[in-house]
């Protein structure tokens, strides 16, 4: 059995290759979804000598099988948001400690101790259904931050600003995550010069308000909070890892999650660095379910790592989708 302490104590690249090497044979072996999609593929783990040979798992798999890779019970069941009739993406968790660590981790390898930390949460569409695992991270954040400023804002704004501005005001570290449309809610009511807050946006319009580009949205709320960059998080239903950027959209992975683009042509073909592509995911943390997944999005990855979201695949983009869906 793989160890926990081994995927969140990776800090070379040999040794993150070595274990998402061993995570995948035992996918291979443990996880049925998984293997009869590399099966299609004619990938055995005889083929298999890089992870540029390793079998991505479209992620639409989650929408129609239980992608799991060992036979323990259900801790928690995490679903994605979906319009009224459509299909929606379920990921089971058999070790929610394993959940807890990534994300905690993640926090602490970029920002540091979350007890450092005042944590506001603006997430109505999430806090308004069940099963979002963003909602999970944020809630145990406020927690473990002790601080008793923290908590969740639902449509109570007023109260939020004078939070804000009384944190401010003591010079305290303040984190404040929050979905798109309500931080410009916020933005477009109350005008701040924040110097000790960060300012942290998850994406999603979701039929709330007017799709715009990343660097609008930025644009607005940097001119409102008054400050230089608003930072991202970059996470989904079905992984148990974030990544997580702190100005320009530019994203940084923890060290066991690594993002590689796929050819938006042939979506069995990873790409080079500096090309845009459909992004796949590397979520060692994943282990119970499937590490490597071929998501909807597409983006470009950059020599150090680093990677951009410049936006998704409609279904008439996604090709090789008749294999991809069976």
């Amino acid at each position: 059995m793989i160890s926990k302490d081994a995927i969140f104590n990776i800090n070379t690249n040999t040794a993150f290759e070595a274990l998402a090497l061993d995570i995948f044979r035992f996918q291979f072996e443990n996880n049925s979804v998984y293997r009869s999609f590399c099966d299609l593929l004619y990938k055995h783990p005889s083929d298999v000598k890089s992870i540029t040979d390793i079998p991505f798992l479209p992620i639409q798999f989650f929408k129609s099988h239980h992608v799991l890779s060992e036979n323990k019970p259900i801790e928690k069941l995490f679903t994605s948001s979906g319009t009224t009739g459509s299909k929606t993406s379920k990921h089971h968790v058999m070790d929610i400690n394993l959940y807890e660590k990534s994300y905690l981790n993640g926090f602490r390898h970029f920002y540091g101790p979350i007890e450092d930390y005042v944590v506001l949460a603006l997430l109505p569409s999430y806090l308004e259904r069940e099963g979002s695992s963003l909602i999970y991270m944020v809630n145990d954040l406020i927690i473990k931050s002790k601080h008793v400023e923290s908590g969740f804002f639902l449509n109570n704004l007023n109260d939020l600003a004078k939070t804000m501005q009384r944190l401010e005001d003591k010079k305290q570290k303040t984190l404040l995550i929050g979905v798109s449309f309500a931080l410009l809610d916020l933005a477009e009511q109350f005008q701040f010069n924040l110097n000790h807050t960060i300012v942290m946006e998850t994406g999603g319009m979701k039929g709330r308000r007017k799709e715009i580009i990343r660097q609008e949205l930025h644009d607005i709320l940097s001119s409102s909070f008054g400050i230089d960059q608003i930072h991202s998080e970059y996470g989904m239903t079905e992984l148990l890892s974030q990544a997580y950027s702190k100005g320009h959209g530019v994203f940084d992975c923890p060290p066991w999650l690594k993002i590689i683009t796929r050819d938006p042509e042939d979506p069995f073909s990873l790409q080079e660095p500096n090309k845009t592509g459909g992004i796949n995911v590397i979520d060692l943390a994943n282990i119970n379910s499937c590490a490597f997944i071929a998501t909807q999005d597409l983006g470009k990855v950059y020599e150090d790592g680093q990677f951009e979201v410049i936006g998704r695949f409609d279904h008439s983009d996604i090709r090789g989708c008749n294999l991809m869906a069976l």
